[in-house]
């Protein structure tokens, strides 16, 4: 029962910070030409995301940080899904590389990568509400806002 409970947790936090991430990533896609996946990474990218978030958002200097924070966090937790491998779908393509499809490495892949966010998302819940709870019902509405219109070339 725990077990299941923590998996719950862990699921909508992900949910959470998988749309907080979308919303991030979005912004490289509007205006301002197209940012590469490979740039996606980079600490500029990051930084320029921010920025535009904390223009849109009209944040103080201190959700600016949160927001900094939160963007670090989901940077490292990146990583550490990523462990290293920068061609995730040449992974699952060894998985069927085969006759058959390698049901052990696959749930190997998958439990290591549940283990990964387990251990990391403490971290990120943290961020993404220390964010979201410092912003002031207006901006908070635009987040909202937002995230029910992403992908329809929303507010930000």
């Amino acid at each position: 029962m725990k077990f299941r409970l923590i998996n719950k947790r862990v699921l909508f936090g992900l949910l959470g910070a998988g749309l907080l991430a979308g919303s991030l990533s979005a912004y490289s896609h509007s205006g301002e030409g197209h940012w590469g996946h490979g740039e996606r990474g980079s600490p500029e990218f990051r930084a320029k995301m921010v920025e535009r978030v904390a223009n849109r958002l009209d944040l103080n200097t201190e959700q600016k940080q949160r927001l900094n924070a939160l963007a670090e966090q989901m940077h490292q937790q990146r990583l550490a899904l990523m462990g290293g491998n920068t061609q995730p779908r040449g992974q699952l393509l060894g998985l069927m590389a085969g006759t058959q499809f390698d049901r052990s490495k696959a749930q190997a892949l998958v439990t290591e990568k549940t283990t990964q966010i387990q251990q990391q998302s403490p971290a990120l819940i943290a961020a993404m509400g220390d964010f979201y709870d410092s912003l002031n019902p207006a901006q908070q509405q635009k987040v909202r806002e937002f995230m029910q219109k992403r992908g329809h070339h929303g507010p930000f």
